[in-house]
């Protein structure tokens, strides 16, 4: 995303609440609503027999170019189009950055996380005409969840690089442990080659960050962060707002937008619906909308591509599983 990101007027981080967020449990589709902190509910119930042929007979407003994917937790997938070839993701790269991240220092939903330093590196880096950065001072420390907060909400390069070299040493190191990571989540179309998305050689498919995707939002910490509409950056007196517009409508609860004239437009996003009284949560990626064109076309197309398939699926999904239950 080369663009930089715009500051608004200052105010405090903002948080979609949590109570919109689901806590995800062991096993691909058991998903658990929250009971007030770290407490979880009974798991929801599995879909009706049919439902998943159900689901799957939706008729979707797929997007013509690019390729997509969607899947429900506890129901399964409705479904992909275009061909599941490895293309240029962007900043949606960060999704993978931040799982590491908070893998190999986790953090309790709510919490701090570790204390960071900023680097000279990530200061120098800290405004660029070529990239998404944001602000931090040399010397300073930041928490963890501050610096994970600026790199997905307003998408710092700057930042991905310097929680990189603060949990491998190096940026290659750590680009050591996404591609691993990526081996053992089963995404076999994935190469990263960067921890922020600038190279075009950093590749995936819609499949594949699904899969990312589903394992990240088990994480209460990730929830919370890709939930963050704004968010301050301290001594710099600008706050940044979330570069996913479709965060906080129809459900949406996070995830991450990447953009670029060689990726085009891409999306990851999750949204939540209760469908029979059971919260469920809707995963949905868009990818390669618009590439050529300029990084803000490229972005728009994603973000209707997605807000078009979020849109159809919550209207439609819950009447489909009923009469699947009735059949």
């Amino acid at each position: 995303m080369p663009h930089a990101p715009v500051p608004t007027p200052r105010r405090r981080s903002f948080l979609v609440p949590l109570s919109a967020a689901l806590a995800l449990a062991t096993g691909m589709g058991t998903w658990y609503a929250p009971a007030g902190g770290d407490h979880l509910t009974a798991p929801a119930p599995n879909p009706a027999p049919g439902s998943v042929a159900a689901a799957k007979s939706l008729h979707l407003p797929w997007p013509t170019e690019g390729q997509a994917s969607v899947e429900v937790e506890g129901i399964g997938s409705l479904g992909t189009r275009g061909e599941q070839r490895p293309v240029p993701i962007a900043s949606v790269t960060k999704v993978m950055t931040a799982y590491v991240i908070l893998r190999d220092h986790p953090m309790r939903a709510g919490a701090p996380g570790a204390a960071i330093t900023a680097d000279e590196q990530a200061a120098n880096e800290s405004y660029s005409s070529v990239e998404t950065t944001a602000p931090v001072l040399a010397g300073r420390t930041y928490t963890q969840r501050l610096l994970l907060e600026l790199m997905m909400v307003p998408s710092g390069n700057n930042i991905a690089r310097l929680l990189a070299r603060w949990d491998a040493g190096g940026e290659q190191a750590f680009v050591a442990k996404m591609n691993e990571t990526a081996a053992a989540l089963g995404m076999d179309r994935t190469t990263y080659t960067g921890v922020s998305g600038m190279e075009t050689s950093t590749r995936s498919t819609a499949t594949d960050q699904l899969k990312l995707a589903r394992a990240a939002m088990k994480d209460p910490a990730f929830r919370e962060i890709v939930a963050t509409r704004t968010v301050e950056a301290p001594g710099a007196d600008v706050t940044f707002r979330n570069t996913n517009k479709l965060l906080g409508r129809d459900g949406v609860i996070g995830l991450k937008t990447g953009s670029s004239t060689p990726a085009g437009g891409n999306l990851v996003w999750a949204s939540t619906q209760k469908i029979a009284g059971t919260p469920r949560l809707i995963l949905g990626v868009v990818l390669h909308q618009r590439a050529g064109t300029t990084p803000t076309e490229g972005s728009a197309a994603a973000h209707e591509a997605g807000r078009a398939l979020i849109t159809e699926i919550r209207a439609t999904l819950p009447d489909a599983l009923s009469r699947a239950s009735r059949a």
